[in-house]
């Protein structure tokens, strides 16, 4: 297996491989141009996200400065709306269904690390530095009509099911099923998410 396919099937894998650092530079170069257009320039914007992204659908809004690691591991459905200063380190799939809102500030990891530095980076070098670390990665896939509120940071691994709200600054460890309102550190389900026809008066 390639290093890119160990670190999509979640297996240890080295973040110094060249093909992936290749991969990363690209990301960051297109990031910083999509990062510094004029506001107005819809074109250029829709051109980069199109050489960015894994996958779009219609009507995909991100305001800048948005932060990704790759970006081919990013999917968008229909009708999203990514608000500016997110980062989304995608090395893994992030998919995000139709008609999602992802408020500022918001964070979604699919990476994480060992968590003893020796598993981490190996022996030292005879001259006391040590190699580029490994790694893990787990997918965080989020459904249909999701509004995440600001500066909420996603785990690795991590489902949200449809017509979800999160409320801003949780941080979202575990799976948040559908038809919820979830928030907290760590984010909990504090009731279902129901149209104000339905709800109790």
């Amino acid at each position: 297996m390639t290093e890119r396919e160990k670190m999509l099937a979640g297996q240890l894998y080295d973040c110094s491989d060249p093909e992936l650092l290749e991969q990363w530079h690209k990301a960051k170069d297109l990031v910083l141009k999509y990062n510094t257009l004029p506001s107005k320039d819809m074109q250029a914007k829709d051109e980069i996200l199109s050489q960015l992204l894994g996958g779009r659908g219609e009507n995909l809004w991100i305001t800048p400065p948005f932060f990704v690691d790759y970006g081919n591991n990013i999917y968008f459905g229909n009708h999203c709306e990514v608000n500016m200063n997110c980062t989304f380190l995608d090395d893994n799939k992030i998919v995000i269904g139709d008609h999602t809102l992802i408020a500022p500030n918001v964070q979604i990891y699919t990476a994480f690390h060992p968590t003893h530095a020796q598993d981490r980076f190996g022996e030292p070098k005879p001259d006391g530095s040590f190699q580029f670390c490994t790694g893990y990665t787990a997918p965080v896939i989020i459904g249909k009509c999701v509004w995440i509120g600001g500066g909420a940071i996603i785990l690795p691994g991590v489902t949200i099911g449809d017509n979800v709200v999160i409320g801003a600054g949780s941080v979202v460890t575990k799976d948040i099923p559908s038809n919820t309102i979830a928030y907290g550190n760590p984010c909990k389900v504090v009731r279902e998410n129901l149209p104000l026809s339905k709800q109790k008066k």
